[in-house]
């Protein structure tokens, strides 16, 4: 397959949003959270860029990926520095920016400081922090700065974006995902594969979630990404698992599949139900927050997986997860679930407050309903429902539509 060629820089729709909060009166310290390799640093940096042609900030922007020795002493003196640096200078604001914040141990309480101290004095510097472990990121947000910040959440790429920014068609994210870093080496697989293991999921496992210190069996979570990962879009009870794992018992599966939920890898989709200890209590679908880390994983090219219909058809059926689980996951209310009784099941439901959809995502023509659509509308008769695949929608249509734009044409 011929490699993606290069294009201009892409402007995710989070920038303008930054950018406007950057510019109101100062308020609240901005905070860029999302997974690993999703552009974050390049954000921010477009950021800072327009802010400089505007010629009347003072810009401090620094990383603390290779701070080296006492870190809380490094950000105190950074922070110092940005602090003079306005007050003496010509511009009338400032703006400093701190790239993996959460490596500073202790950052957190820095951060309050120093902010606090700003506030009290009326200094016009604003602050932007990022940190690629939203874990981390999350655990010092929560100890120090409630009420403090104002949270961004940078997600996966959608195929639109890897579309516009990269000319992908629905195929090729359908089996590459949407990571910019990686979309370069498309053309050589085996060289993209060992990028996204070693870029994405290792350094997810390694640097993000076992550094935290509750993660006392981390060959288990690894063992359960592993298995996540291989039975994508499978409905698989923790219980089985427990012996290819050796996690010891279900709470403990159950709690890890969250934090590689947190970390933006994969997730365990809850059974809609109409009783929420039913929904806690039945067994997860394993749902990936990005097709490249199926592909990742497996030997076929996309060539040969679009050629095998029953594996082509399940990479279509986690890509639509893929798609359903961002939106839900950037809409406030909404969220993500499937519906299984006896014999009888649909892929995904999604629900907004009172209005619920079931998508069922089938890669083969059917000459009639599906079963299990049928019986979800039986049961949930308020509940619309959609069918996916060769006789409904087209599933690269749905990668391109919003939330509210499915919920109205189920309606």
């Amino acid at each position: 397959m011929d490699a993606i060629p290069p294009m201009p820089p892409y402007r995710r729709g989070l920038l303008p949003v930054l950018l406007g909060r950057l510019h109101e009166p100062r308020r609240f310290l901005q905070v860029v959270a999302g997974p690993r390799q999703v552009g974050k640093t390049t954000l921010i940096q477009q950021a800072v860029a327009a802010l400089r042609e505007e010629g009347s900030w003072l810009i401090r922007s620094v990383s603390a990926d290779d701070v080296a020795g006492n870190g809380r002493d490094w950000l105190r003196q950074t922070w110092a520095d940005a602090r003079t640096a306005l007050a003496l200078g010509p511009a009338r604001r400032g703006l400093l920016c701190v790239d993996e914040i959460q490596k500073v141990d202790g950052w957190s309480e820095v951060v309050k400081a120093n902010w606090d101290k700003d506030t009290a004095t009326g200094l016009p510097l604003v602050v932007v922090l990022s940190g690629s472990s939203r874990l981390l990121l999350r655990q010092g947000l929560s100890e120090s700065l409630a009420g403090r910040f104002e949270l961004s959440q940078l997600g996966h790429w959608s195929f639109a974006e890897m579309r516009d920014a990269f000319g992908f068609s629905p195929e090729q994210f359908a089996w590459f995902g949407g990571y910019p870093g990686a979309a370069a080496l498309v053309g050589d697989e085996a060289r993209f594969k060992s990028y996204v293991a070693s870029a994405v999921i290792e350094a997810s496992l390694s640097r993000d979630i076992f550094l935290l210190d509750r993660v006392d069996k981390p060959l288990a979570l690894r063992r359960l990404f592993d298995l996540a990962i291989a039975y994508c879009g499978q409905t698989v009870s923790f219980t089985k698992l427990l012996p290819a794992t050796g996690a010891g018992n279900t709470t403990t599966l159950s709690r890890y599949l969250g934090l590689l939920g947190q970390a933006g890898l994969v997730s365990g989709l809850d059974k809609f139900s109409a009783r929420p200890l039913a929904t806690r209590a039945a067994m997860p679908t394993f749902t990936p927050h990005a097709m490249a880390l199926v592909t990742a994983a497996r030997p076929q090219s996309l060539e040969a997986a679009r050629a095998d219909s029953a594996l082509w058809g399940r990479i279509v059926e986690s890509c639509v997860g893929t798609h359903l689980l961002a939106q839900t996951q950037a809409t406030p209310g909404a969220s993500l679930t499937y519906w299984r009784e006896g014999d009888a099941e649909v892929d995904y439901v999604v629900s907004t407050g009172d209005r619920g959809l079931g998508i069922e995502v089938k890669s083969t023509p059917v000459s009639t309903a599906p079963a299990g659509l049928s019986e979800f509308r039986r049961r949930f008769p308020h509940a619309a429902t959609m069918l996916v695949g060769t006789d409904g929608l087209d599933w690269r249509d749905l990668l391109t539509a919003s939330l509210p734009d499915l919920l109205a044409a189920a309606a």
